[in-house]
């Protein structure tokens, strides 16, 4: 019976080094029942090894790694039975067609495919990708060997998602189905770990955010709460303000000036003190921004790439 209290996946300071590359160095991951979490970090970050190791797919150097409670490393097959994936390159068997692969994937999770319920959703899910499946796996582009993986991940229901870089090779209307089928995977109960660079997929989908650079989680929480960690954009028309009138405003930064209109930062636990102050100004055509997943993400990687990852 599952605790549903309990981490979905958890790790405590998890360490992996291929020789001297330390790929993940103490690296603290919690995802709780139902979330969208994505796990961002750049090529080279540790994202991939943590995958890996969760999938029992590599075994820990030090720490621990929790599925469900359990050791992914001791008990892999008894895991990926509740477990659908999409590994960041998809291979596939070159003489089979892309509908039999479906199947065996499906399959080797302990799927039934001769249920009426897997036939109709493997059906729509061809539809709605667009995807011919009876061409053979070797005449595929990277668009739908990609296409392969997702409609056999989302054809047999899974409890825990892990998606890297599920997107990859996909054109933007392919992407949006791919958003729709994640929302959906949610909503039937699914816990859902995507791991990504796209930005703006993850700001679009996930309801938790990890920040993981140089093989350790550097921030965690909600866009909301992450948000507050940085700053709030402002930009209205100059309409003749001084400069000394505008550096005197409380809690600026970045002041800056670009086709007539003003823009500047200010902290996002400042921002109801700026607002009375440019009231009081009259400022024209004000708009608030709060800052993007792309701000939060450039707070940590805006100065140095982290280690290529092994």
């Amino acid at each position: 019976m599952t605790d549903n209290s309990a981490p979905v996946i958890e790790t405590r300071g998890l360490v992996k080094h291929f020789g001297s590359v330390h790929a993940l160095d103490g690296l603290d991951l919690t995802v709780h029942p139902g979330e969208v979490h994505g796990y961002l970090g750049p090529n080279g970050a540790g994202k991939s090894t943590t995958i890996r190791v969760l999938l029992g797919l590599a075994r820990a150097s030090g720490g621990e790694a929790r599925v469900f409670g359990r050791d992914p490393w001791r008990e892999a097959s008894v895991l990926h039975r509740r477990i659908s994936t999409i590994p960041g390159d998809v291979a596939l068997w070159p003489n089979l067609s892309g509908g039999e692969t479906i199947d065996l994937l499906v399959r080797l999770r302990g799927g039934d495919t001769t249920s009426v319920a897997y036939t109709t959703a493997r059906a729509d899910l061809i539809d709605e990708f667009q995807f011919d499946p009876s061409k053979k796996a070797r005449s595929y582009s990277k668009g739908n060997r990609q296409k392969v993986a997702l409609i056999a991940a989302f054809a047999h229901p899974a409890e825990l998602y892990i998606f890297d870089e599920p997107t990859s090779g996909l054109d933007p209307l392919m992407e949006s189905v791919f958003t729709r089928q994640v929302g959906r995977a949610a909503e039937a109960g699914g816990t859902v770990l995507l791991s990504s660079h796209i930005l703006s997929e993850v700001e679009k989908l996930c309801t938790r955010i990890s920040i993981v650079r140089a093989g350790c989680v550097v921030e965690s929480g909600t866009l909301t709460e992450l948000r507050h960690l940085t700053r709030t954009s402002f930009s209205f028309e100059r309409d003749g303000l001084t400069d000394a009138r505008l550096r005197a405003l409380p809690g600026v930064h970045d002041l800056a000036e670009a086709s007539g209109r003003v823009s500047f930062t200010v902290d996002s636990d400042q921002v109801a003190g700026i607002l009375p102050e440019l009231g009081a100004l009259g400022v024209q055509g004000l708009q608030v921004a709060p800052p993007s997943l792309e701000e939060l993400f450039l707070r940590h990687y805006g100065d140095v790439v982290a280690p290529v990852e092994a």
